[in-house]
């Protein structure tokens, strides 16, 4: 098991790498004799037409967040029902202290970004951008340090960030839809009901998810309800269990999981940093970067983050509720708290939907992310870098 998971960290923080290469690139060309010719990239108008059934035309940024980011989340939610069928978050116990930890995650960084804008009702629809964790970059930087770092917690950090992806995916389901259709999601209802059905039949060609998942996609698209959800309903539905034709037991759930997690980490993943991370830093000035909503969600990801995960985790172990990860210490639970405040790509994903991508803050909201998630990543590095571990124990 413990081999799985150091694999599974080795992708992702070459992912995160890579991810960094992307913003790095991004921010380069936004502010370089360069900056039109990304512009018009990310607003080239793609249109899918199907005689009269389908006519979808959107820019490309727009393909990227409400299209392909639904594989993001089709992974997701793949991981999440893997850990919670069986794996590590297959117990009460074992899911106590992750799920705890999410949730003051969530909870005290919209404090603080509500704090920074009560009062300014379109600021505000930007709560939710410090709740977030990018799962890529967090275990990435873990990775940089190698045995110094238990496994368990390593594992907490995980199923932690698995969690706030969840909690970012209901979320975006009751708080970001617009103006919603009642024949779109009757369709959509219908495409959840086949899926579910497939399920109760233990169906293990992967192809008819797909085809379905497409069609739940374009009606969620067309419902005002955000598509990306249609991604965590279709993993939902997978079986991870099943007898296929030749009565053999396989694992659809496990085997698509292991095809889509390699383009997610390397090429949707990257392509939605490349096309959302280009601030334009021609125009800003203390004024502008210390504005309510910049500030709300800096310190909202570098310290909400980190006291509400590490408040709500010594709560959970204090009362008995759950346990401190075999042969970590406070201090480098502590480090981890620090670290789940690199909100990164899923941050930047809430604050494309709470703003549509205006320019009203001059894209300050978005450089506040690039701060606070490297704030986060800085620091939380250092501590656990010089953080004694604990003698004697097996990591």
């Amino acid at each position: 098991m413990k081999i799985l998971v150091r694999r599974y960290i080795k992708k992702e923080s070459t992912s995160g790498i890579i991810l960094i290469v992307a913003t790095i690139i991004a921010l380069i060309l936004r502010n370089s004799i360069f900056s039109e010719f990304y512009t018009s990239f990310l607003h080239t108008p793609i249109v899918l037409k199907i005689g009269s059934l389908l006519d979808i035309s959107k820019p490309l940024i727009l393909w990227i967040n409400d299209g392909l980011m639904v594989m993001f989340f089709l992974l997701i939610g793949l991981e999440i029902k893997r850990e919670l069928l069986a794996g590590h978050l297959s117990s009460a116990r074992k899911i106590a202290l992750p799920i705890i930890a999410a949730l003051g995650g969530m909870i005290v960084p919209a404090v603080v970004f509500l704090i920074f804008n009560y009062g300014d009702d379109f600021a505000l629809r930007g709560w939710a951008i410090p709740t977030a964790t990018d799962i890529a970059f967090a275990l990435g930087i873990l990775s940089l340090l190698g045995r110094k770092i238990p496994v368990s917690l390593k594992i907490f950090l995980m199923a932690l960030a698995i969690f706030d992806d969840l909690g970012a995916i209901l979320i975006i389901a009751f708080f970001y839809t617009s103006e919603l259709s009642f024949h779109s999601i009757l369709f959509a209802v219908i495409c959840i009901l086949a899926l579910v059905l497939m399920n109760r039949f233990k169906v293990t060609r992967i192809g008819f998810y797909w085809i379905i998942g497409f069609l739940l996609w374009v009606f969620l698209l067309k419902s005002g309800v955000h598509a990306t959800l249609a991604g965590i309903i279709v993993a939902f539905s997978i079986p991870l269990h099943a007898i296929n034709e030749k009565r053999k037991l396989v694992s659809p759930a496990k085997s698509l999981q292991h095809h889509i997690h390699y383009w997610v980490a390397f090429y949707i993943l990257p392509l939605f940093a490349f096309v959302n991370a280009g601030v334009d830093l021609t125009n800003l000035s203390i004024s502008r970067i210390t504005d309510d909503v910049s500030m709300g969600i800096i310190l909202g990801l570098f310290i909400g983050k980190q006291l509400g995960v590490f408040l709500f985790s010594y709560l959970a172990i204090r009362y008995n509720v759950a346990t401190l990860p075999k042969c970590a210490t406070w201090t480098q639970m502590y480090g981890v708290a620090v670290l789940t405040g690199i909100g990164f790509t899923m941050s930047l994903f809430i604050d494309s939907l709470a703003y549509n991508d205006s320019n009203t803050f001059y894209y300050t909201d978005k450089l506040a992310i690039l701060l606070g998630s490297f704030l986060s990543g800085i620091v939380g590095y250092l501590i656990l870098k010089f953080t004694k571990s604990k003698r004697y124990c097996g990591v």
